[in-house]
């Protein structure tokens, strides 16, 4: 059976604030565990007016004192921003804090300019080079299947789950060499989705931690009662790719009814490619499209994403589309 989890940016609405921000997250991360979803997941971006999650583990902390069963991790840490010594004693640490309960995702792109690596005291260019050896030494840090000089305390001896992030080939090349679980961002970069699937199962090696390809899959889901409803649901995400594309990244604005239609040529097709690993309507469009998607893919989870500018209203949609995915199908 498909397992389904929720990916949150943690979005600062127009006119709202961070601590909102975080309340809504840790609402949303208490209504997924009710739902019966799998793992909460939270993205690490910086200097974003619109996106809260740049301390992940903290939110990720604070999202653990809030449920009690559902797993967190970050959807992902960008390796190259930090070292894997940092990295091995933060999610230690959250994995004494909530063991059986930490995923530890992982990802190549900082998406970084010159003015934030300056910030963070890194070459991200070269940083991005050595990602497969930091993400061997950060596994060796937890784990010991490496002799290492330095212990990570908290970190050695921790056991989160270790996954590769990905929207090309080589994150599949190197979870599959590396008998990692791969998650595949085709909720904003679909391009190579079926060749790096293709990829990762044909050329994957077991490990101590994963005997069989284990694939998730990130798509964008909006559900409401009518169709229409749903669109404009979706049209604040849309906007917000259309300004981050635009150069003019915000926080998240409030919905636009029939916004696609509004837009020139070249934004409709833009967000038309994006959104090819989407499923917006009725909870009975949402299931099909979804199911589809699981046959298209083969995926052994669905990553459910997708901000919208009234948080309750993305509870909502997850609800609805939890009762649609698990509902009987009639005779």
């Amino acid at each position: 059976m498909t397992e389904f989890s929720v990916l949150d940016l943690v979005p600062v609405r127009e006119g709202g604030t961070v601590s909102e921000a975080f309340a809504a997250s840790t609402a949303l991360a208490k209504a997924a565990e009710d739902l019966g979803c799998k793992r909460f997941w939270v993205a690490e971006h910086h200097a974003m007016e619109g996106i809260a999650g740049g301390a992940t583990s903290v939110v990720l902390a604070h999202i653990g004192n809030a449920t009690s069963r559902i797993r967190i991790g970050s959807g992902g840490i960008m390796l190259p921003n930090h070292t894997p010594f940092q990295i091995a004693e933060q999610f230690g640490t959250l994995d004494a804090l909530f063991p059986g309960r930490i995923d530890l995702g992982l990802g190549r792109a900082p998406g970084a300019g010159p003015e934030l690596q300056r910030a963070l005291r890194k070459d991200l260019a070269q940083a991005s080079e050595y990602f497969p050896n930091d993400v061997v030494e950060l596994r060796a840090l937890l784990t010991g299947d490496i002799d290492l000089p330095v212990k990570a305390t908290p970190g050695f001896g921790a056991g989160p789950e270790l996954w590769m992030l990905g929207s090309s080939l080589f994150g599949a090349q190197l979870a599959a060499q590396l008998g990692m679980p791969y998650a595949f961002a085709a909720h904003f970069a679909p391009d190579h989705l079926d060749a790096a699937l293709e990829l990762y199962r044909r050329d994957f090696q077991p490990s101590d931690a994963l005997d069989t390809p284990h694939v998730m899959v990130a798509m964008n889901v909006f559900a409401a009662e009518d169709e229409e409803e749903a669109r404009t649901l979706a049209s604040s995400q849309q906007q917000s790719f259309v300004q981050l594309r635009s150069g003019k990244p915000g926080k998240l604005p409030p919905p636009i009814r029939d916004y696609t239609s509004q837009l020139p040529a070249p934004h409709q097709a833009m967000l038309a490619h994006v959104g090819q690993a989407s499923a917006v309507g009725t909870p009975g469009m949402v299931s099909e499209h979804i199911a589809a998607f699981v046959e298209r893919t083969g995926a052994n989870e669905i990553l459910l994403c997708g901000s919208t500018f009234d948080p309750d209203a993305r509870i909502r949609s997850l609800e609805m589309t939890m009762n649609a995915v698990r509902a009987p199908i009639a005779a």
